[in-house]
Formats: structure tokens, sequence, C-alpha cells
């Protein structure tokens, strides 16, 4: 259990997220600080009683590297050599991951990114309640400590965020889809309207629901994106083109008039809308995995993934320790509806896992 003493967390980039993350720990019992290159942003966040300063605690366990993608690596090793002990641990929240990752070689540095965001910029859109039902991926390496991993994962869940373990490089492939193509299709469509509307004044008062969801998240802070969108640019490149033969297929039923293969464009897109997975919430009706752990690097990176990859939310994740010095017990609980699709999985690479009712 999480003594009061261990509840000391830093923040670096008071943005945003990092100011997100500050209220939302602020709420859950931890003493924050946080130090931005900004003196303005530090000195907001010290006014909002975000942090109560700007240099972090000697025993502080927890540090949130909240700044642009290309600042990541250099600012978490930094912190890595400033605070050597094994009890702290290390994340950031950039948007592409293996760039960070292949740089980054510390069983106490956890990449991460949360699914979450906001049109509004800097601290003046903070809040705590920002990670409430999203999702946050973490990357673990071969490198990451399994307890140090149980520690985060703890503490994200704890901020209402859904936990989910990729490879950094899967991480940076899908999120390319997922998250940066759409804001700059989003940006292009916001900029062609604009364009359109000096001629024809009325275009923008027309703009209703459809044309407002596509392009909200354009109003979001364009400073982030430059770093994103270089640093996955062979993922956000190989998308672009893929879709830019999807519009270019479209382009072609339209002029051909070809009703039924444009139906079942639009009707197969309007089905997938629909499967969209919703928040995760939480069951009372949870399980316990317990997975004894071999000794080899990479295992616990291994078995998260693998529940990623099966859709499996883990709701909660543990270490059980042998006095005796042998291997430990990996305990996730889940869900008991997906239990047997884990446990095949799991036993089909090998592991011994069983299974306890909570």
């Amino acid at each position: 259990m999480t003594s009061p003493v261990d509840l000391r967390a830093h923040i670096v980039g008071l943005g945003l997220i990092g100011g997100s993350v500050g209220l939302a720990l602020l709420e859950h019992g931890w003493s924050v600080t946080g130090s931005d290159h900004d003196a303005a942003a530090e000195t907001s966040a010290l006014e909002l009683a975000i942090i109560s300063g700007t240099e972090a605690h000697p025993e502080t366990s927890l540090i949130f590297v909240c700044t642009p993608a290309g600042d990541v690596v250099s600012a978490a090793i930094e912190l890595l050599k400033q605070f050597p002990s094994e009890g702290v641990v290390v994340t950031d929240v950039a948007g592409v991951k293996s760039s960070i990752a292949s740089q980054i070689v510390d069983p106490r540095f956890i990449g991460g990114h949360p699914m979450a965001g906001s049109e509004m910029r800097g601290l003046e859109g903070a809040r705590a309640n920002l990670f409430t039902g999203c999702t946050w991926v973490l990357t673990p390496s071969a490198s990451t400590s399994p307890d140090n991993y149980a520690r985060l994962h703890g503490v994200l869940r704890g901020l209402g965020a859904s936990v989910m373990a990729l490879e950094a490089s899967d991480h940076d492939r899908m999120v390319a889809m997922a998250s940066h193509i759409p804001h700059l299709v989003a940006g292009a469509l916001m900029n062609e309207a604009s364009e359109m509307a000096q001629s024809d004044g009325a275009l923008l008062r027309l703009a209703a629901g459809g044309f407002r969801d596509m392009t909200r998240i354009s109003a979001g802070d364009p400073a982030i994106w430059p770093d994103i969108l270089f640093e996955n640019q062979e993922a956000v490149l190989d998308g672009l083109t893929r879709l830019q033969t999807r519009i270019a297929d479209l382009t072609g039923l339209l002029r051909q008039k070809d009703r039924v293969a444009l139906l079942k464009s639009l009707s197969s897109a309007a089905e997938a809308r629909r499967k969209l997975p919703g928040g995760a919430t939480l069951s009372v009706n949870l399980v316990e995995i317990r997975i004894p752990v071999p000794d080899r690097t990479g295992v616990l990176a291994e078995i998260t993934t693998l529940a990623s990859e099966l859709q499996i939310n883990i709701f909660d994740i543990e270490i059980a320790h042998s006095v005796e010095g042998s291997p430990g017990v990996l305990l996730l609980s889940l869900e008991r509806s997906q239990a047997p699709a884990l446990l095949g999985a799991l036993g089909e690479r090998g592991f011994n896992a069983g299974i306890e009712t909570l």
C-alpha cells in the first residue's frame, strides 16, 4: 500500500496535460511540485495552487515529463540522473514513443501517452477530470521494472484512466491513424472552409454539427504538433497515402454516379463507427489471474501487451514477491468474461496461469 510519504510527484512542463495531471494528483492526496522553462507558467501554476513549489522534493517518487516530444529524452535522462533512487518512477506523455524508448533504457522509466486533450490551451484549460475514462497507453520495455509498472498503472487507474500496454512501435503506427492524421485532416478541412468563407461569407454560419464535430480538434494548441508529426513521420505519411487513395476512390465513385458502391462505402463506415468501443467502466464481476513470472527480461511487457492486443482491460496489477527469492507472481485483475481468452493466450505462450475469484 502506498504511504503518504510516497505521494510526492513532480511535473516537468506545466501546460494543459501537465496542469491536468497536477490537479488530478492533488485530488488523490499527492503533494505536487512542478517546473517549466517558461517562468510565467510556473507563476500561474503556483497562483492556481496546482503546484506547491518549483523544486522537486528529494523523496519524490513519481515524475511526469510533459514537455514537447522532442524534449522528452534529454529531460528524462537528466531527471533519472538527478534522482538515482530505485524508488522513483519517471514517465512521459508524448504522442510518439519509438524514438523515446530507443534512447532511454532504464528500469525506472516507462513511456506513456494519455489519449486525452482539449481545444483549450495551457493551464487555463487544465482540469482534474481530463483523464476520466480516457485510454492511457504505457509502453513497457524489456528493461521495465515490474514493480514500477504496477505502481504507475495503479496511479493512472486511480486518476480514472483505462490503462493499456503497447510496444512503442505499435503505438506509433496505430496512433498515427487514430490521432495524428485526424488532426491534420481536421486542420485541412477547417482551412479550406475558412478560405471559402472569404468569398462566401455565410459559409461558416452554416457550419452544422457534423462540420463542428470533425473540426473541433483543429482548435487545439498547434505548437505541440510539429514535433509529434516529425517524430512519427513514417507512420503518418503511410497513413496519409492510404487515405488519399481512399478519397481518390470515392471521387471516382461520385463521378461515375455508382450508387451501389458509394452506399457500400458509407454503410461500412457507419457500421464501423457504431462499433467503436466506449469508455471502460469498473465491474464488480472481477477475477484475478495469477501468473508465475519467469526470470527473464521483458516478461512484463510481453504479458501486458498481450492483454492489450486481446482488447482486455486490466483494472489492477500487482507483483507478489517470494521471500525465498523464487520468481514472483504477477496478479492481474480483469473482467471474468475476458479471463478465458487471456488464460488461453498465456497457455499458448508457455505461461502457467491460474485464476481466482475476487
